[in-house]
């Protein structure tokens, strides 16, 4: 196993429903993991007025978690999400690209524990915060 992953080449983990929504690499250390997506009209729940809707932040929250993930074990493994439990502090204004930092905190045998942030620009104003399990499902 390398002492190091390149996630920011794991272009395949961004096709699909994370392509759709425009999720992008922002930067990863050892047990963490950044991801984001820019402001589109199309994610907003209601277009009066612009606010992003929840979906979105759930599949960034919900991704960013996997990638600390690898991160923290260095490789990429089959994973399904446990339980993910998201506390909204404040609605998502429109304009504004979301970033989702999450960091691995504790690898078992078969599970894995994650706590993630959602925020506009100001990590200390979040949109968002979560807990997450994910369950290891292959090697």
């Amino acid at each position: 196993m390398s002492d190091t992953l390149d996630l920011s080449r794991l272009d395949r983990m961004m096709a699909g429903h994370a392509g759709q929504l425009g999720l992008r690499y922002v930067a990863h250390g050892d047990d963490w993991a950044e991801l984001g997506f820019d402001y589109k009209p199309s994610l907003a729940m209601n277009a009066e007025n612009g606010v992003l809707a929840s979906g979105p932040i759930i599949s960034l929250i919900d991704s960013a978690c996997g990638f600390s993930i690898a991160a923290k074990i260095k490789r990429v493994r089959p994973m399904a999400t446990l339980d993910l439990r998201i506390d909204y502090v404040r609605a998502a204004p429109p304009g504004r690209a979301i970033t989702a930092r999450a960091t691995c905190y504790r690898v078992a045998r078969n599970v894995a524990f994650v706590r993630c942030l959602a925020h506009d620009g100001d990590p200390e104003d979040p949109v968002a915060h979560a807990l997450a399990t994910f369950f290891f499902t292959g090697d």
